[in-house]
């Protein structure tokens, strides 16, 4: 055991050298990383900015997670979870980029060979993309290619600054010794920094749409939502807002750049089964007769009283009106919408023609689409989870068949069919809260978007239901807000809440992950009262 032990010793040594060798090796390994990633952003500021090396790798790891894994990250770590994602990806890139920097030192051609592995996975990832063109490799192949000639420079002066008869016949003089090392490594690194922020610098004002997006103005919509009822807010400190600001309304893609699609050059298509295919442009949509209608939103991948639903009021076309224009073929009974950065969301077709108010929406809350939400153009059907119904940044429109195309998210594991389930959660007092003893005010909000809500009930500690009192209702694609005073004697308490939809199905109390088609159960608290 103890001869096993040097001869490890001796391996993981002659590889990697004494702390003095590993020093250099590092340096030259974050340095030609930094060159690649830098580099690959300059030129990122010619095929998009989806191209970029680490946004292209990021964007195919984002597809390749498996389900439960991409639950928990958003779970875990909400909107800030692409952050996390991108984190990853950086400090994966920096340990393979040290890795290679201290081989590199004593067989230079084996970093070289990391480096190459880099851009080719780069490239792959670049060019997976379901919107990819040819020349979006090139970000990732030039950025290799930059930081394996670095790496190679830079190797070859340390080894002349180490052993100057070795390698001098092969650099400048000025650059055979420590001075000369030192002096490339800093010229290399400042090279990585302002490239990269240049390129990003660059690509960021090239493609950002927010100036026209600030110029688009939406004309008055022929049909006008009725106003609001003053009473559909409880006046109750900590209670959800009724509609919720652009600012805070819940955002879950798969999108690690936000797509920045120029509405003059903006068409969407109409095709597949359909009599005759239709194009518009933003232009085009915008003279169509607009709609106003207030809906609330909610992701598949909110747990029991989660975060992710919210209700705004949207302006858009009618997505029937267009569908009867283009004409729907007998059989078609999936529509699919692309977002411009190969999203694909479907939705029944029969729920479209039904009645209900799906729009092709071009404002919220007042204003045009966020960036963030979708700008210029995206679709909404009321009653089903947004991976079904809310295609952002849409440009095409698919009439074909369940039995032959499944979506994204339905390719992951998920239901064809997606209606929201009925769902209700406590807003106030807030878990863990302390609350003076005696009468405690119980709030949140409910929904079952297009069913509306009939009644909501409240419990403490697996005593009998209570009718809640329920706020003025808005539509019946709107959640419904509802306060409850409860009396509760000093000490820990668990606060319950169930809804009643308007087929009168009651919320369901066993547990269920969000996985395949949405989460159930009934949301809880637990508060102190003293």
């Amino acid at each position: 055991m103890r001869r096993f032990g040097r001869t490890v010793g001796r391996v993981v040594g002659t590889t990697f050298g004494t702390t003095a060798r590993a020093v250099p090796g590092v340096m030259i390994g974050l340095i030609t990383a930094g060159l690649a990633v830098g580099v690959g952003e300059l030129v990122a500021v010619w095929s998009g900015p989806q191209t970029a090396p680490a946004i292209a790798v990021g964007s195919a790891a984002i597809d390749l997670t498996p389900t439960p894994l991409k639950e928990y990250a958003i779970r875990n770590f909400g909107t800030d979870d692409k952050p996390v994602l991108l984190t990853g990806i950086y400090l994966t890139l920096a340990a393979i980029a040290v890795a290679a920097g201290i081989l590199a030192v004593r067989r230079p051609m084996v970093g070289v060979g990391l480096v190459a592995v880099f851009g080719a996975v780069g490239a792959w990832a670049a060019l997976s993309r379901p919107t990819a063109r040819g020349g979006d490799l090139w970000p990732s192949i030039l950025g290799a290619v930059v930081a394996g000639a670095a790496m190679v420079l830079l190797v070859r002066s340390y080894q002349a600054s180490q052993s100057p008869e070795e390698s001098a016949s092969r650099l400048p003089p000025w650059a055979q010794d420590r001075r000369g090392f030192l002096t490339l490594a800093a010229g290399a690194a400042g090279t990585a920094a302002v490239s990269g922020l240049v390129g990003r610098t660059v690509v960021d004002k090239r493609y950002n749409v927010a100036l026209k997006r600030s110029r688009v103005r939406i004309p008055a919509p022929a049909t006008r939502a009725a106003a609001i009822p003053p009473a559909v807010h409880p006046n109750v400190a900590g209670l959800s807002s009724f509609i919720t600001p652009n600012s805070d309304f819940y955002r879950v893609d798969t999108a690690l750049v936000l797509p920045q699609v120029d509405p003059d050059a903006w068409t969407l298509r109409i095709r597949g089964l359909v009599d005759r295919p239709l194009e518009l442009s933003f232009a085009e949509l915008l003279n169509r007769p607009l709609v106003e209608h207030d809906q609330t939103l909610s992701c598949v991948s909110n747990e029991v009283g989660g975060p992710y639903v919210g209700t705004a009021r949207w302006i858009g076309a009618s997505l029937a009106d267009l569908l009867r224009e283009a004409g729907v073929q007998r059989g078609a009974d999936q529509l699919v919408g692309r977002s411009i950065d190969g999203m694909t969301i479907g939705t029944p077709v029969e729920s479209v023609l039904d009645g209900r108010t799906g729009l092709l929406a071009v404002a919220m809350n007042g204003e045009p689409l966020p960036i963030a939400h979708g700008f210029p153009c995206r679709m909404l059907v009321p009653g089903f989870f947004g991976y079904v119904s809310a295609t952002k940044w849409l440009v095409d429109l698919e009439l074909t068949t369940f039995a032959d195309y499944d979506s994204y998210w339905v390719r992951r594991g998920y239901s064809k069919i997606a209606p929201v389930k009925t769902a209700s959660r406590i807003d106030v007092p807030k878990p863990f809260a302390k609350v003076p003893a005696g009468s405690v005010t119980v709030a949140g909000v409910a929904w079952a978007t297009h069913r509306g809500i009939d009644a909501v009930e409240v419990r403490a500690d697996g005593g009998p239901w209570q009718l809640a009192r329920l706020a003025a209702a808005d539509t019946p694609d709107t959640w419904r807000q509802w306060t409850h005073q409860l009396n509760l004697a000093s000490g820990l308490h668990k606060l319950e809440v169930r809804a009643t939809d308007a087929t009168g199905a009651v919320q369901p109390e066993q547990r269920v992950d969000t996985v395949p088609n949405g989460a159930t159960g009934w949301h809880s608290v637990v508060i102190t009262a003293a």
